[in-house]
């Protein structure tokens, strides 16, 4: 079965978020390893790392994923904001080797009116050069690019331009692909029946291959297929509804995925409980 699960905080220390995931009853995490609205993060000590691995292995040693900042943007194709969002996605690869993180979400960035091409361009060469830089490459970590919705010059959002980026990269076998249900629902995949998640999956074995999905965001959609718009909502409150999460869920494709929330939710975790619990539901 799917290991659902959820993004928690690490206010406190990086190691507190696996008390918040067992407390709704996660089986994956997804984490910010530092502040994601600053480019330079505080050095981690041998106290966090400690704790945190400890930590993860009283939880069962469950997947994890670091997403990467918002600021980051690989697509720049200007040379200094290129170089600050190399330097900052080397340092993450960095920290996620101290604390064992084997997973690191990125949304692939925005051209910026450059254009798509010379956008994915950029995106497959600052991959390089951040994996060469944080000695990354022969780690045991991979680079997961995350579907996006497609709102203004971001790119991401049709499949044909993460295929185009997994086969492109001298690095390849370093990358994979994290999908975001809100994402390529408002980017135009439609979801919310079995003959629509159907095609939608067939497009995506076309373009990237099922097999190169590593991760999941598991988030309704506000907004309309097609909207282009990114805006989560609760599981079965949103226009993608209970029946596309029921496909996903129990597609033995994907049958072992981590697949985390990424809704919002109160001081008490209540909505991660709720939504996790609705999934569960879902399956056969």
């Amino acid at each position: 079965m799917p290991l659902l699960g959820a993004h928690q905080s690490i206010a406190g220390g990086v190691h507190l978020a696996f008390d918040r995931i067992l407390q709704v009853g996660g089986e994956s995490l997804q984490i910010f390893t530092a502040n994601q609205r600053q480019w330079r993060a505080n050095p981690l000590h041998a106290d966090d790392v400690r704790l945190f691995q400890e930590k993860r292995q009283a939880a069962g040693n469950m997947p994890v994923a670091s997403h990467a900042s918002y600021l980051i943007n690989l697509a720049a194709t200007e040379p200094d904001k290129a170089e600050k969002s190399v330097a900052a996605f080397a340092e993450e690869l960095r920290r996620c080797g101290q604390l064992g993180i084997e997973l690191v979400v990125i949304h692939p960035g925005s051209h910026g009116g450059a254009g798509v091409e010379a956008g994915l361009h950029a995106v497959a060469r600052n991959l390089e050069l951040t994996l060469e830089r944080s000695g990354a490459r022969d780690a045991n970590l991979t680079i997961l690019l995350e579907t996006t919705a497609g709102q203004g010059t971001a790119l991401g959002s049709q499949f044909e331009e993460l295929g185009w980026l997994l086969h492109h990269s001298r690095y390849s076998e370093r990358l994979g692909v994290c999908v975001d249900t809100c994402h390529i629902f408002a980017a135009g995949y439609d979801l919310t029946t079995a003959a629509g998640y159907a095609q939608t999956m067939t497009q995506l074995e076309q373009h990237i291959g099922c097999g190169r999905v590593q991760f999941f965001h598991l988030n309704d959609s506000k907004k309309g297929c097609g909207s282009r718009v990114d805006r989560h909502e609760h599981i079965g409150f949103g226009q993608i509804g209970l029946e596309g999460f029921r496909c996903l869920l129990n597609d033995p494709r994907f049958h072992h995925h981590p697949m985390t929330l990424e809704t919002d939710k109160g001081p008490d975790l209540a909505e991660d409980l709720a939504n996790i619990g609705r999934l569960r539901a879902l399956l056969a």
